[in-house]
């Protein structure tokens, strides 16, 4: 058996002392892989609710065409509030990969929406997207983390299996009438459900409505552009959206409902008309002052579902 010289047996010793263990080489490799995730998912949160802004025709909503049914925001207000929230998706699904508590993840949110309001001068542009786009991050990352496959039933399963208790709890203690947002007054005084109940219940109308309705107009070889207008319509048809009772009470929340089942009823974008159909409801809307604007956030919120399973399923 060969026998080392001294210098041999320093560079030997050296070499051992500077080689990571695989175990250590591992850990990094798994750290590096799990930000580059949280990067990615954070890009996806921002595409998605440049998506949904830039949607047109959009009854009663905001794109870069026009207004719709809006005096104080444009599309600037809303891009400014999507550059403000560039960090805070990283930061939240960051904490979901470490399958942070509840509590963690609200204050995140409530900081955004701190930085959303300076960045728009007090409009509230994004406060339902913070909240549900948010906890999905948390959720897919979660996910992630764990090695589990990035299928929609895996995240919303992640989704009530680590935060739904502490979502249960949020949606029924709440904060006290004069901390409430009008959403939340406007919940309670029609008896509907709001973005809290949705939350609590991971995000039925995302997961059972707008994903499904996504996917068959996909399938059915019509485009993005169509799909996302095919979901937004039967999110108006579905839910209960505490902006529209905000603006037109009991009577506009059922003309939304009753002309968005009528478009879909109609074919929807397999209609040669569509387009027409839409804008006619984008006008009517707009002359009521409707703005589902709880609709737009769950479609922002079912396009990144959307694409996150695309892309890990790529």
């Amino acid at each position: 058996m060969r026998s080392l010289s001294h210098a041999q047996v320093r560079i030997e010793g050296w070499r051992a002392a500077v080689t990571p263990a695989p175990h250590y080489t591992q850990k990094r490799r798994d750290a590096r892989n799990s930000l580059a995730f949280c990067r990615m998912l954070a890009r996806l949160a921002l595409r998605s609710l440049h998506q949904e802004l830039v949607l047109y025709p959009k009854p009663g909503l905001v794109s870069p065409v026009d207004n719709g049914s809006h005096e104080d925001m444009d599309a600037g207000t809303f891009m400014r509030s999507l550059f403000s929230l560039r960090h805070y998706f990283f930061q939240i699904a960051q904490a979901g990969t470490q399958g942070a508590p509840f509590r963690r993840l609200q204050e995140l949110a409530i900081a955004a929406e701190a930085r959303m309001l300076r960045a728009t001068g007090g409009v509230n542009t994004h406060r339902g997207a913070i909240f549900a786009l948010g906890m999905l991050c948390a959720a897919g990352a979660w996910c992630h983390a764990r090695k589990m496959p990035l299928t929609d039933a895996a995240i919303r399963a992640a989704l009530l299996i680590r935060w739904g208790d502490a979502l249960a709890r949020h949606t029924r203690v709440g904060p006290s009438p004069e901390a409430q947002s009008h959403g939340q007054r406007v919940a309670a005084a029609h008896a509907v459900g709001g973005a809290r109940e949705e939350g609590a219940l991971g995000f039925p109308s995302v997961f059972e409505v707008a994903l499904p309705r996504l996917r068959q107009t996909l399938a059915q070889g019509r485009g993005w552009r169509e799909a996302k207008v095919d979901a937004l319509f039967a999110l108006m048809g579905h839910i209960s959206d505490t902006n529209v009772y905000h603006r037109g009470g009991a009577g506009g929340a059922e003309l939304v409902r009753a002309r968005s089942a009528a478009f879909l009823a109609a074919g929807g974008t397999a209609d040669a008309h569509w387009q027409e159909r839409a804008l006619a409801c984008h006008r009517l809307f707009s002359q009521r002052r409707l703005s589902p604007g709880g609709a737009a956030d769950l479609l922002a919120a079912a396009c990144l579902v959307q694409q996150i399973c695309a892309v890990m399923a790529a």
